[in-house]
């Protein structure tokens, strides 16, 4: 891993948002906050739950460990609503090093009933966690109001993946009955 983000090596990982609907209509996400001793975006909020592809690995098995890891959830592959992929790239220092991430993540959503007390944080990887409201969070990312590691484009594919006609391949319903 470290290795990966010192050349900026292009690699494959997953992130995991955990989602859940509010009694009002509107959506919540779980953010994490990373552990202040992480070796990339210490303190950050970022993604629910997230981590590389282990070789022999596939997405959805690493999306599993991932979650069971990083936040105590035990999912199996139908608890997971693949909603796409994204690339990202991005440069930085950290400790005094160099930090490199060319990635392609495939992104998960976990809507399954959590309560975020009665979840087991790995505290070197996870400081805390917190149900923040969507577009709150969503304002926060693009006006840099709150410190994190998220890529604002995958923020919104959740948005977009919440909406009613959204399939599970990523496909607008509507699209697809305007060409037939």
């Amino acid at each position: 891993r470290s290795m990966v983000h010192q050349d900026g090596d292009f690699h494959r990982t997953v992130h995991i948002w955990v989602v859940r609907r509010k009694v009002d209509g509107g959506l919540e996400v779980l953010l994490q906050k990373r552990s202040k001793d992480k070796d990339a975006y210490p303190g950050c909020y970022d993604v629910s739950s997230a981590g590389h592809v282990q070789a022999g690995d596939d997405f959805a098995c690493s999306a599993i460990r991932e979650l069971q890891e990083e936040l105590g959830i035990t999912a199996r592959e139908e608890d997971l609503r693949f909603i796409g992929f994204h690339e990202g790239y991005v440069e930085n220092n950290f400790w005094g090093r160099s930090f490199k991430d060319w990635e392609i993540s495939a992104v998960y959503l976990y809507e399954k009933t959590v309560e975020e007390d009665q979840l087991t944080l790995q505290e070197s990887e996870v400081e805390g966690v917190v149900f923040m409201d969507y577009e709150k969070a969503l304002k926060g990312i693009r006006e840099r109001t709150f410190l994190n590691s998220i890529y604002p484009k995958e923020f919104l594919m959740i948005r977009e993946a919440m909406k009613p006609s959204f399939c599970a391949e990523g496909v607008w319903v509507k699209e697809i009955i305007a060409g037939l």
